[in-house]
């Protein structure tokens, strides 16, 4: 875990590279990455702590990496969004969070908090709403931005300043790299999305339609609209399918588009990575694994050393490029706690 500062750097009148680039981190893609790549890691006391060691790497890789001081988490709130009042079956089919899952956000949270960087959750929108409003006014003030995602519906806010990275397989996409990956330039995204629907977020798209024939229909005619103005041209089985449910793709339209106008009552000096006040973060009368879910010594060997928290045999990271990260820095655990 990386020590915050010890003050809040304060933007000079001389730009710099720290203060030309905004960071965006995808908290929630973290989340579940994280947890599904690594195995069931857990402290003495049985408190899984897989997500959060593979949160708190990513996250700190990423700060080594990138040099600037606009640097913000965001996670998805809990609760409805407002694409439920379009598609009240919007996500119905998602399963709910596995509760050992469930169990290490508020650790990540404290965690984040205790380093300083910026942390925000806003309800009635999702994550991807907040971080393309961030992104937008970000742009506006002359900023280059960075989103680290692993969310295929973020190559819509790809252009000339925006740029997305995947820290998994250090994928980085420009408007090129969002063209070569999906057939289909960053303006075309959202149409894109759309006529594929989404199953995870249950999104209906036209049935039959994959990458192969969304972007070759997007290549021919450019747009959804222009898909429906020339419907009668495309012929066979997947024609009748786009016929019959050609209806719906204005509302599929809807629900994969990020909102980039989401209220955030921030002003840009709250989105640089601050030292934190320690005053009530510690209770003395409550040990370390009270407070954290498992103690000093215990992260300090599992941020180093992760097979040292399972009592089982390690059983291996199962993604091919989490391994190679490297052990993080500690800090002083008692500016977190559970």
């Amino acid at each position: 875990i990386r020590r915050p500062p010890r003050s809040t750097p304060k933007p000079s009148s001389a730009a710099s590279d720290v203060y030309k680039r905004q960071v965006l981190v995808d908290g929630s893609s973290y989340l579940y990455r994280a947890y599904h790549a690594l195995p069931p890691l857990t402290n003495s006391k049985g408190f899984p702590t897989g997500a959060v060691y593979g949160v708190l790497n990513m996250i700190n890789k990423l700060l080594d990496d990138q040099n600037t001081n606009f640097f913000i988490v965001v996670f998805d709130a809990p609760g409805k969004t407002f694409r439920n009042d379009i598609y009240p079956e919007y996500k119905a089919n998602r399963p709910p969070m596995p509760e050992d899952l469930r169990s290490q956000i508020d650790p990540i949270h404290n965690a984040i908090n205790a380093m300083g960087i910026p942390l925000i959750s806003i309800a009635g929108v999702e994550a991807d709403d907040v971080i393309g409003t961030l992104a937008s006014r970000a742009k506006n003030d002359g900023m280059q931005v960075l989103i680290s995602t692993g969310d295929k519906d973020m190559a819509q806010l790809v252009d000339e300043d925006v740029t997305l990275i995947n820290t998994m397989n250090n994928q980085t996409l420009d408007s090129e790299g969002v063209k070569t990956k999906f057939g289909v330039y960053p303006n075309q995204i959202i149409d894109y999305l759309a006529l594929m629907g989404d199953k995870s977020d249950n999104v209906p798209g036209i049935p039959g339609v994959g990458k192969k024939t969304a972007s070759k229909w997007l290549n021919q005619f450019q747009s959804i609209k222009e898909i429906i103005k020339n419907s009668h041209q495309i012929q066979g089985k997947i024609g009748q399918k786009l016929n019959a449910n050609i209806d719906q793709l204005p509302m599929s339209k809807r629900l994969v588009t990020i909102n980039k106008d989401v209220e955030i009552e921030l002003n840009i000096s709250d989105l640089i990575i601050q030292a934190q006040p320690t005053d009530g973060l510690w209770d003395d009368n409550r040990t370390d694994e009270d407070q954290l879910g498992l103690s000093y010594e215990q992260l300090e060997d599992a941020m180093a050393n992760p097979k040292s928290i399972h009592r089982d045999k390690y059983l291996g990271i199962r993604n091919k490029n989490l391994h190679k990260m490297q052990p993080i820095p500690v800090c002083n655990l008692s500016l977190i706690h559970i």
